[in-house]
């Protein structure tokens, strides 16, 4: 029995030496042992199974991936005198994670270290170069351009020498001897926004609208001349086809008196009596209705046709 106990005891302390004894490299990590604070052997770059001596080593592990920064917005001039606002990130990575952990020894630190190294940067190239320079890159047209303004108004002002590529560019190349001795590579910098101030925001927005309202009225008058001119087209047209109507149907009338009076010459030759009837018996119906009251004596040419077919003498 108390053989069987000390085995336990002795399996037991086995398990815990091998438990406190090993440790799992990710491939996302780094690791680098130290004993009693002193660094022992070199970093553990490669993923897999490790080990180290239990209880007198410690294994620290640091990340091997890419880390972000995010800098503080802060308020810059510019070397034209605007004040913006510039929000800038970073990429950066641990490339000797020994000099890492001799200098800033962890994230939070380092973190620190880049805010004291990558804002002044950004600062000073930002402050010795003009807006356009941190906005544009190239001198290049503009994808879109302003609707109703001259090409006159749309000329470009301003010339790019440098460029906000070539600006962040200087920002890594400048801060990053500064953080090679922690053991950091500085990836890549950009600058995420730029943005007025208030107090000149207000005034560009106040620029911007008055530019709009004058495109705005502009497209205004563009469209009453153009409203004025469809409007006097019409009227053009439409005087022309009345008076071109009117021309036709007055030639078209003219044709037909002409034919009517033609078709009543040749029946007033042919019989002039029967046509002397007929324009009386015409006359008869318009001057006379069944609430007529005439008197005439019968010597009169109007009755002369009555009296000849009533067989009055």
């Amino acid at each position: 029995m108390k053989s069987k106990g000390f085995l336990v005891i002795i399996a037991a302390v086995i398990v815990i030496l091998v438990y406190n004894g090993a440790y799992i490299v990710d491939e996302t990590e780094q690791v680098i042992i130290t004993q009693f604070g002193r660094i022992v052997g070199s970093p553990k770059i490669n993923p897999g199974l490790k080990f180290k001596l239990p209880f007198i080593q410690k294994a620290n592990f640091f990340p091997k991936n890419l880390l972000g920064w995010d800098g503080d917005p802060g308020q810059i001039p510019t070397l034209d005198k605007t004040f913006i606002w510039v929000d800038t990130f970073a990429r950066w990575k641990i490339v000797e994670p020994i000099s890492f952990f001799q200098t800033v020894n962890n994230r939070f630190n380092a973190i620190g270290k880049l805010n004291d190294i990558i804002d002044p940067a950004v600062r000073n190239f930002i402050t010795s170069h003009s807006l356009i320079e941190a906005v544009r890159n190239t001198n290049r047209e503009m994808d879109t351009l302003e609707i109703g303004l001259d090409e006159r108004e749309q000329q470009t002002t301003y010339a790019v020498d440098v460029g906000r590529a070539n600006i962040t560019r200087g920002i890594l190349d400048q801060a990053q001897p500064k953080l090679t001795p922690f053991g950091i590579e500085l990836v890549d910098v950009k600058i995420k926004r730029i943005n007025y101030v208030e107090q000149v925001r207000k005034s560009v927005y106040g620029r911007m609208i008055a530019e709009r309202k004058q495109i705005a009225e502009k497209f205004r008058s563009e469209g009453k001349g153009e409203a004025r001119k469809i409007l006097g087209e019409k009227e053009r047209d439409l005087k022309k086809i009345t008076s071109e109507a009117y021309k036709t149907a007055q030639e078209l009338k003219g044709a037909a008196d002409a034919e009517s009076t033609r078709i009543f010459a040749e029946a007033f030759g042919r019989d002039p009596e029967f046509y002397s009837f007929t324009k009386t018996l015409e006359l008869y119906g318009e001057a006379l209705d069944k609430d007529s009251e005439l008197v005439l004596s019968t010597d009169s040419d109007f009755f002369k046709y009555l009296k000849a077919y009533s067989g009055t003498p």
